[in-house]
């Protein structure tokens, strides 16, 4: 993965969006746990746990609602409000 800043939480679709959502995600885990020796360890004991795959899908989630309220869900249309 290129070591590329974030320059923005703005996508051209909900699919880069959650790309993006995935990325930083990961990019977490690198911060988190700098080794990548120890992350390849680690991977085959929580990638068969399924209560840590349900952690890694709600922090992806999380990062995923923050992007569609930035990209205001993608709405090509103003929203109507009654």
């Amino acid at each position: 993965m290129p070591n590329k800043p974030l320059q923005s939480l703005v996508t051209r679709t909900p699919e880069e969006g959650y790309a993006l959502a995935v990325k930083l995600a990961q990019k977490g885990i690198e911060l988190i746990q700098p080794s990548e020796e120890i992350r390849k360890v680690l991977r085959p004991v929580y990638s068969r746990d399924a209560s840590s795959l349900i952690a890694a899908s709600h922090v992806i989630s999380t990062h995923f609602q923050t992007i569609a309220a930035a990209n205001n869900y993608w709405r090509t249309w103003p929203a109507y409000y009654p």
